[in-house]
């Protein structure tokens, strides 16, 4: 980076961060730094995996890297949908301070929504801090954070889909015939950056497509859920999503075994999550396959309910973090993986963010969370109108309030206790319901300037005497 691109970077962060301070995290560090290796998947729910509770879907390497490290039960995304999440990774940052207010499409798109065509790349990312810290840093997979290519963002090296410039993989056959095949290819990168980066720290971004729709299992795949057919003419939703996400399984497996082969699994920091909640039948190219669970929780892909932003979080690091264990407590988020593996690995200054430093989790401790987390979603959700939340929402300890900017549906939960998100105490808690929202309504009168879709945050239905009129 240039001189005049980091005074531009320095600012624009100072802008949004709200302190023009460094925050240092560097301390006297005897052991090897480790790896980091962050896996990400796309559209699955927090009750997709065995180890989450799930009693259909195999998946039995995911479910034994679980037994080997831990699970939180309260990891959050920052986005209800793909680009806002992927964003909210890189920068640290809740994704609407840089005008990312749902995915990146066309440049028309964008630009309707109040949109930039990527992530700035002179901000302040996760692997760029990595990398001026000795980390050599590579991300393979989907991007999904806009046009410029991906190494701009601090990558050695990076193989892209869904954006990312000159950095995206050839197609020749077209998108579906490589996405098709994607989980396999992406590994099998994975394990050759590996191989060749084992004598160095490395920081690796392993973003599968899978199971977003459109899903086209082999036949291979679908025979492992035979059983689920729906007749001998047609597969049934459940067949088809089942065998994705299990195959999305067998490749972390093969993933987990090179580290294994190569001596590198007790100094590597293997975290696996998702992007967002499980995707909506409603939505045409998933409607042949929407069979995913966000568990027992309200709304899907889109929704600030719980099943659109919880998702699951399995991290293992041998000898830092208890085998077996189940992190109630904690409560995480997307925004706090640069500060926490910033601590982690030791990486100097970088300037202040929307996230908390939790490293202690990969410690193995549970941690009180002190910030708050904003989301927002400013379009319309397709699902069922059970899942349709306000379109802003916020958490602050056990409570969450979800409301929309004219102070319509305003809704107030005790997550703890009801993690459902059925029993509104709104009115119940009025002072509490007024502080909340007065600091939920300022944060999002703070952002930038995007179109709001005349039917987000409605739960609206068209009643039959509605129809009369």
């Amino acid at each position: 980076m240039n001189r005049r691109d980091f005074l531009s970077s320095a600012c624009k962060i100072a802008a949004f961060a709200g302190a023009a301070g460094f925050v240092n995290t560097a301390y006297t560090q005897t052991e090897t730094r480790p790896n980091i290796i962050f896996i990400l998947a796309d559209d699955l729910g927090w009750g997709d995996l065995g180890c989450y509770g799930n009693p259909r879907i195999k998946t039995p390497n995911l479910d034994k890297l679980a037994a080997k490290g831990t699970r939180l039960t309260q990891f959050y995304t920052c986005g209800s949908v793909c680009s806002p999440t992927r964003v909210s990774v890189l920068t640290g940052n809740f994704p609407a301070r840089h005008a990312i207010h749902g995915h990146f499409a066309s440049t028309d798109q964008n630009k309707q929504r109040g949109m930039p065509d990527s992530l700035d790349p002179a901000v302040q990312t996760l692997p760029r801090l990595l990398k001026s810290a000795g980390y050599i840093t590579g991300h393979i997979g989907k991007w999904h954070i806009g046009i410029e290519d991906a190494s701009e963002y601090g990558f050695n090296e990076a193989k892209t889909t869904n954006g990312g410039g000159s950095d995206a993989y050839a197609m020749p056959d077209g998108y579906q015939a490589f996405r098709n095949n994607s989980t396999e290819t992406f590994t099998d990168d994975a394990v050759d950056f590996i191989n060749r980066h084992k004598s160095s720290p490395f920081f690796l971004n392993l973003w599968y497509l899978d199971p977003h729709a459109t899903l086209e299992p082999s036949d291979e795949l679908l025979k492992e859920y035979e059983h689920l057919r729906v007749s001998e003419k047609f597969t049934g939703a459940q067949q088809i999503y089942y065998s994705i996400v299990t195959n999305l399984d067998r490749q972390v497996g093969r993933l987990l075994s090179v580290l294994e082969e190569q001596g590198l699994s007790d100094n590597t920091i293997v975290i696996f999550s998702s992007d967002n909640g499980p995707e909506d039948i409603y939505i045409s190219n998933a409607s042949h396959s929407a069979a995913g669970s966000q568990g027992p929780f309200r709304g899907r892909k889109r929704s600030l309910y719980e099943g659109g932003i919880r998702v699951p979080f399995i991290i293992r690091w041998p000898g830092k973090i208890g085998a077996g264990e189940v992190d109630d407590t904690t409560v995480m988020t997307t925004a706090d993986l640069l500060p926490s593996l910033c601590r982690t690995a030791g990486v100097g200054n970088y300037r202040p963010v929307d996230g908390e430093d939790l490293s202690h989790v990969f410690k193995g401790k549970e941690v009180k969370r002190e910030k708050p987390i904003f989301w927002e979603y400013r379009f319309p959700d397709y699902s069922y109108h059970i899942n349709r939340s306000p379109l802003m929402a916020m958490r602050r300890g056990n409570w969450k309030l979800l409301a929309n900017p004219d102070g319509s549906r305003i809704e107030l939960y005790d997550i703890k206790t009801d993690p459902m998100e059925l029993d509104n105490l709104a009115e119940e808690k009025p002072e509490l319901t007024e502080t909340l929202f007065t600091r939920l309504l300022k944060w999002h009168k703070s952002l930038p300037e995007g179109e709001i879709s005349p039917n987000a945050g409605s739960n609206g239905y068209n009643w039959p005497e509605t129809l009369n009129r």
